[in-house]
C-alpha cells in the first residue's frame, strides 16, 4: 500500500530523466502551468511531475488509462479535488503532531482529528469509486485498497469510537485549581481539584476575593474544598459525562515555585505542571480506545496529493479544449526501440489554450510521421509561416503522450523518447563570452553528450546568426551526427541549401535516421501554415508575396507604362 502511485504501476522498476532547463523554456512549461493552476504549491507539484521523463511504455500506458478515467468522470474530479483539500488539512495535522510539544490533551485531540479525517478520506474515495465504471489499473487498484482498508480496519466502529471520544473531549470546559500562597500572597504550590463540564463564568472573582480578605469570615478554615462551588459555579462532578473526577488536596502535585517581584507570571508557572499531569491521565484513558487501530499509519493518501492534482488540472484543461471542438486523442504507445511517431491533424497546444482563453484563432492542423523512411526533418518556409509553432507542437505532443495526457491531434502513435533536447536561439546576454556562434556550438555539443538513439531533438533557427557559409558548414555536420546517432529531430531553419543537401547528408554517413525536407506552404501569397514533404521552395515564397503586393518587375512595369 505504501508504494501505491497513480503515475507508476506497483512493483514496476523505472528510471526517469529530467528535462533540461532549455527544454523547459522552449516547450513553454511555465505557460502551461499558468493555465493549469494559479496556486503556488500546486504549480510546484505539477512542475516536478512534468519535468520528469520516462520512456517505459508500461508506465506510460498506465498513466494514459488513469487520465482517461479522470477525463471521463467530472464527478470523480470533483470528489478528488475535495479529497485533496482534506488531505492538505491531514498533512498539516500530521506535521503538527510530530512537531508540537504541547500538553498531551492537545496531542490527543489533534490525533483524533487526524484519524477522523483519514477515515473520512478513505470512505469518500471508496464511495465515489464504487459508483463509477473506472477501468484503469490505477483506479481499480485504488478502489481495492480503500475497500480493504475500510473492511479490515473496522471503520464503522472506529468512527463511532472517535465520535464518542471527541464528544467527551469537547465537554471539558474548565479546570478547578487550588493554589497555596505565602505570606506575601505569592503562589507556592498548586493542584488540580477537578475537571468540569461547564465554563467558569464569574468575572468578579478577584473583586469577591478582595472582599473576602477584608472580613474575617471570608476566609476558609483549613484546606477543605468541599464548598468550592461558593467560588466556582462550574460543577466539579463530571463523572456522568465520561471524565474521571480527580479530587485532589490543595497540596497535591506540588511543585516548587520561584516567585519574584519582577512581574513574572508565577501563577501560570505554578499550575502548568499539575494541569499537564492531570491532562495526561485523562488522555491516557481516551488513547486506549484507539490503540487497536495503530495499524492505520503512514497515510498513503497524502503521497497521492501531487498525482491527483496533476490528473485533475490536466483533465479540466483538456475538457475545455474538447468543448471548443478541437480534436484530442489518447496516444497509442509503441515500443521505444522502434523510434516511430505518427500524428494526424496535430496542432500546437498553446494555440488551443489561447482559444480556450477567448482568442479567435483559426488553428491549422498537420500530419507528420517519424519512421524508418524519415526521422530527421529539415523544415523551411517563410518568416512567420508557422515553422516554430509546428516544431513546438510536435515536441509538446510527444511530452503530453508520455505524461499520459490526451494529445492535441486526431490520432497519435508514439515510441517514447528517453529525453527531449531543444536548441532555440540564445539570449544575447548568454553569448557575451563565447559569441553567438560559439555559444550555439557549445550547447549543441552538450546535447550530443547526453542524447541517445531514443532521444528527440528540436532545433529552431540554430546556427543562423553567423554567415551562411559558416552556419551551413556546421549544420551539415550536426545533421550527419544526428543520422549517425539515430535520433528523431525537426530542424527548423532558413538555410534552404541544407534542405537541398539530402543526398549528401543521407549518403555521406551510415545511419538509421534518414533526412527529409519539410516545408511550410504559401498559397496565392497567403501563408497556409500547412506543412508538406517537398523540396525547399527558396525564392518561390518571395515570388508569391511579390505577386500578392504587386511588386514583381512585370507588375511594376505595367503600372509605370499605364501612366502614359
Amino acid at each position: 500500500m505504501q508504494d501505491f502511485s497513480l503515475l507508476y504501476p506497483q512493483g514496476r522498476e523505472f528510471t526517469v530523466k529530467k528535462l533540461t532547463a532549455e527544454a523547459i523554456n522552449d516547450l513553454s512549461i511555465d505557460f502551461l502551468l499558468d493555465n493549469l493552476t494559479d496556486i503556488r504549491n500546486e504549480r510546484e507539484h505539477i512542475f516536478n511531475l512534468m519535468t520528469q521523463v520516462t520512456d517505459d511504455p508500461v508506465v506510460i500506458k498506465y498513466r494514459c488509462d488513469v487520465f482517461e478515467d479522470f477525463l471521463r468522470f467530472p464527478e470523480l474530479r470533483a470528489a478528488m479535488e475535495e479529497l485533496v483539500k482534506r488531505l492538505a488539512d491531514l498533512k498539516d495535522l500530521s506535521r503538527f503532531q510530530k512537531d508540537q510539544e504541547g500538553p498531551s490533551l492537545w496531542s490527543l485531540i489533534n490525533r483524533l482529528r487526524e484519524i477522523d479525517d483519514y477515515v473520512t478520506c478513505i470512505t469518500a474515495i471508496k464511495n465515489i469509486l464504487e459508483k463509477l465504471d473506472v477501468r484503469s489499473e490505477g483506479m481499480l487498484t485504488l478502489r481495492q485498497i480503500v475497500t480493504d482498508i475500510d473492511r479490515e480496519s473496522g471503520f464503522p466502529q472506529l468512527k463511532a469510537d472517535i465520535d464518542e471520544t471527541m464528544e467527551k473531549a469537547r465537554k471539558l470546559k474548565s479546570i478547578t485549581i487550588g493554589v497555596n500562597l505565602d505570606d506575601m500572597l505569592r503562589p507556592m504550590s498548586s493542584g488540580v481539584l477537578s475537571l468540569n463540564d461547564t465554563y467558569f463564568s464569574d468575572a468578579g472573582l478577584m473583586k469577591r476575593f478582595m472582599n473576602f480578605t477584608n472580613k474575617e469570615d471570608g476566609l476558609h478554615k483549613g484546606a477543605d474544598v468541599s464548598d468550592i462551588r461558593r467560588f466556582h459555579p462550574a460543577n466539579p462532578n463530571t463523572a456522568s459525562v465520561g471524565f474521571v473526577s480527580y479530587q485532589t488536596s490543595a497540596v497535591s502535585n506540588d511543585i516548587a515555585v520561584q516567585s519574584s517581584a519582577t512581574g513574572r507570571d508565577a501563577l501560570s508557572n505554578a499550575i502548568k505542571a499539575p494541569v499537564t499531569n492531570i491532562m495526561k491521565k485523562t488522555c491516557d484513558e481516551i488513547k486506549s480506545t484507539i490503540k487497536r487501530y495503530v495499524n492505520i499509519s503512514g497515510y498513503m493518501l497524502i503521497n497521492l496529493m501531487p498525482e491527483i492534482l496533476f490528473y485533475v488540472r490536466w483533465s479540466e484543461l483538456i475538457d475545455k479544449i474538447i468543448e471548443k471542438g478541437m480534436p484530442v486523442c489518447k496516444a497509442e504507445i509503441l515500443p521505444p526501440d522502434e523510434r516511430k511517431c505518427s500524428f494526424k491533424e496535430i496542432y500546437n497546444l498553446k494555440l488551443a489554450i489561447n482559444n480556450v482563453n477567448g482568442d479567435d484563432i483559426n488553428i491549422i492542423t498537420n500530419d507528420i510521421d517519424f519512421d524508418d523512411e524519415r526521422r530527421i526533418y529539415i523544415l523551411t518556409g517563410p518568416n512567420r509561416g508557422g515553422k516554430t509553432i509546428f516544431t513546438q507542437a510536435v515536441g509538446l505532443a510527444m511530452m503530453l503522450a508520455q505524461w499520459g495526457i490526451y494529445v492535441p491531434a486526431a490520432s497519435a502513435a508514439v515510441s517514447p523518447c528517453d529525453n527531449m533536447y531543444t536548441h532555440f536561439p540564445a539570449d544575447e546576454n548568454d553569448t557575451v563570452d563565447l559569441g553567438r556562434l560559439g555559444e550555439e556550438s557549445k550547447r549543441l555539443s552538450e546535447i550530443f553528450d547526453m542524447a541517445t538513439s531514443r532521444s528527440f531533438m528540436m532545433l529552431n533557427e540554430s546556427l543562423a546568426t553567423t554567415s551562411v557559409a559558416e552556419g551551413l558548414f556546421i549544420a551539415k555536420d550536426v545533421v550527419k551526427a544526428m543520422r549517425y546517432l539515430g535520433v528523431r529531430c525537426i530542424f527548423n531553419t532558413h538555410m534552404h541549401e541544407l534542405a537541398r543537401s539530402l543526398d549528401e547528408l543521407n549518403n555521406g554517413v551510415e545511419g538509421s535516421s534518414r533526412v527529409e525536407s519539410l516545408v511550410t506552404g504559401v498559397q496565392r501569397g497567403e501563408r497556409s501554415f500547412k506543412v508538406a514533404i517537398a523540396p525547399p521552395q527558396g525564392v518561390s515564397y518571395a515570388k508569391d508575396i511579390a505577386k500578392k503586393y504587386g511588386v514583381t518587375f512585370d507588375q511594376i512595369k505595367s503600372s509605370l507604362d499605364g501612366r502614359d
